[in-house]
């Protein structure tokens, strides 16, 4: 089992001293940068000169810089901007400006595992990946608590780094929680496999697939909608709560019953095996190869699909059921 360590474990005064630059002041950014500054490190925060979140940050009030100054200036560099934008911004802006015995931080290992940012030998590169989102990370940090975290090691050639990653998830609120050991390569592997298989990509296909056969059936589509789109947060949030038992005992025993019978009629063999050949295509790159070229070809086949898949009969009737529960807004994006 994989080593957990916690707010004992962890010494928060090797940063006193040190500048901590968070390069990109978006949902993870934010929580970083505050959270470390109500810790007592010193964070200056790099982001587009001129672009809002420029703007936030300094409202914010941090100091600001564009990457390659922030670079300069900071001891530890965080880098928490899209996986896509980051090797271009590395090169440019970062690894011009790194000068021996820094430290390079991710919060997710594609771009280090897949080779496409590849910081020289006396460079000191950890990952801390929070297991929340951002506004999770801030909210649970000003209650006191915080968030789980994963760290990892792929350079050391100072000796402490390890020590400077335990140091920087207690500065964010992890080592409340507790903070697991794990590899680049696990961590990106599992993450992507995650996403694919089960949590974006198996969960929307399931709902999707779901309410398609009841409107086919002849169904409304808004009870179509409730039944297989609204209440996965029910069940999911019964899961975190308390696990898959937890959740059989609080639905009804039909339910229960339905679950056990029906589920593996669902995910059969087959849908295993196509998890595991999705697993192949990560371990193997082929994911990270097509990604990183659909991204130089200017994104055609994403922006269509993201085009196509807004304007799903499944979408257009959420949005309008959405505008009875005035318990929560309609986020813009």
């Amino acid at each position: 089992m994989a080593k957990m360590y916690y707010a004992k474990d962890c010494n928060p005064k090797l940063l006193d001293g040190k500048t901590v630059a968070i390069v990109g002041y978006g949902s993870q950014g934010h929580a970083h940068s505050q959270n470390l500054r109500e810790s007592g490190v010193n964070v200056i925060v790099s982001e587009l000169k001129g672009g809002a979140a420029w703007d936030r940050a300094v409202k914010a009030g941090f100091d600001v810089f564009e990457a390659a100054e922030a670079t300069k200036k900071a001891d530890i560099i965080v880098i928490l901007v899209n996986d896509e934008l980051q090797p271009v911004l590395y090169k440019n802006a970062i690894e011009p400006n790194l000068s021996a015995g820094k430290y390079l931080m991710f919060a997710h290992g594609f771009n280090i595992h897949f080779n496409q940012i590849q910081p020289a030998d006396d460079i000191n590169v950890f990952m801390i990946a929070p297991k929340g989102p951002g506004h999770t990370v801030r909210s649970q940090y000003v209650e006191g608590k915080g968030v789980p975290c994963l760290i990892a090691v792929h350079q050391d050639p100072s000796g402490n780094t390890h020590d400077i990653g335990l140091a920087y998830a207690a500065g964010v609120g992890g080592a409340r929680a507790g903070i697991l050991e794990t590899t680049y390569k696990e961590e990106t592997e599992t993450d992507l496999f995650g996403e694919q298989a089960v949590l974006c990509g198996g969960v929307s296909e399931l709902m999707k697939a779901g309410f398609q056969v009841l409107v086919e059936a002849g169904y409304d589509p808004e009870s179509a909608y409730f039944e297989v789109v609204h209440e996965t947060k029910l069940i999911v949030d019964m899961v975190i709560q308390g696990g898959l038992s937890y959740m059989r005992y609080s639905i009804s025993d039909t339910a229960e019953y339905g679950d056990y019978m029906i589920g593996p009629r669902i995910i059969t063999e087959d849908t295993k095996n196509e998890m595991r050949k999705v697993l192949g295509e990560i371990q193997s790159g082929a994911f990270a190869r097509d990604w990183i070229l659909e991204n130089k070809a200017g994104r055609p086949n994403f922006l269509a699909k993201r085009r196509m898949e807004r304007e799903l009969e499944v979408e257009r009737v959420g949005k309008e059921l959405r505008k009875m529960m005035p318990w929560q807004d309609e986020p813009e994006y």
